[in-house]
């Protein structure tokens, strides 16, 4: 049985229309900025603030309502992610619109800018993955945040398609050989996402049960995929030629 068990999902009253669909401030207060002329002191005056790479993260998903992120954002207070929120879509990072009838409702999604932060979220995953260690008592956990440092290592493998991922958490899906979009794009916006939570839409390439300790040593570099394959840690369903590039056939 897995260390990593899934917390439940916030449980939470019906939000009150401004909370489930914040609306941008009429006078919005000035950004802080570190006003040093460098491109990484540009890029953490639009994503250095706490939360907001998280949210970018969720995002990285495909569309989603408030309430959703904040299901998958514990700890978060509403507050601070209406205001990050409306940081984003001010930055041209995110942008907030209706869905159609019947559901009606408000999501939030990345713009071609902001998607183009997936190498970023990549990067952190593999530099704080050695800083994982055993999960401590105060950690929360979602199937779906090991999707980015997983897809990572499979893309590695070659090859090109949606690989579904089971485990005792849940079950996310990651779609491998994407390109990055074009951030002068607008229609990017609409993309595909790289990954989302729970099983994919239609059959994927190939499926992947696993269990997270299993998961983590494979983020972290300890355990290679085709070594997680050989010992029976990983195992993977599928004929196609994604599913053989992850078990490694001949």
């Amino acid at each position: 049985m897995s260390r990593l068990r899934r917390m439940p999902r916030q449980s939470s009253q019906p939000e009150p229309a401004r909370r489930s669909a914040p609306s941008p401030r009429s006078n919005p207060p000035a950004r802080r900025s570190y006003d040093h002329y460098c491109g990484a002191a540009r890029a953490l005056d639009a994503v250095g603030d706490r939360w907001t790479l998280l949210i970018v993260r969720e995002l990285l998903a495909g569309p989603r309502r408030y309430t959703d992120l904040h299901a998958d954002l514990p700890g978060v207070s509403t507050d601070v992610l209406a205001s990050r929120l409306r940081d984003m879509e001010q930055g041209g990072i995110a942008t907030r619109r209706r869905l159609p009838p019947p559901a009606s409702a408000f999501v939030y999604q990345l713009t071609p800018r902001g998607r183009g932060l997936l190498p970023v979220l990549q990067a952190l995953h593999a530099w704080g993955a050695g800083d994982l260690g055993e999960r401590r008592p105060t950690d929360a956990v979602r199937a779906h945040w090991f999707a980015l440092p997983l897809r990572a290592r499979l893309q590695e493998l070659g090859g090109g398609g949606v690989a579904e991922v089971q485990l005792d958490e849940g079950v996310f899906h990651v779609r491998l050989g994407a390109d990055l979009p074009d951030p002068d794009d607008d229609a990017a916006a609409d993309a595909d996402p790289v990954y989302g939570d729970g099983p994919a839409p239609g059959a994927p390439d190939a499926r992947l049960l696993l269990a997270a300790e299993t998961c983590t040593a494979l983020v972290t570099g300890d355990l290679t995929v085709r070594d997680a394959v050989r010992d029976g840690r990983l195992r993977v369903a599928g004929d196609g030629p994604l599913a053989k590039a992850i078990r490694g056939d001949a």
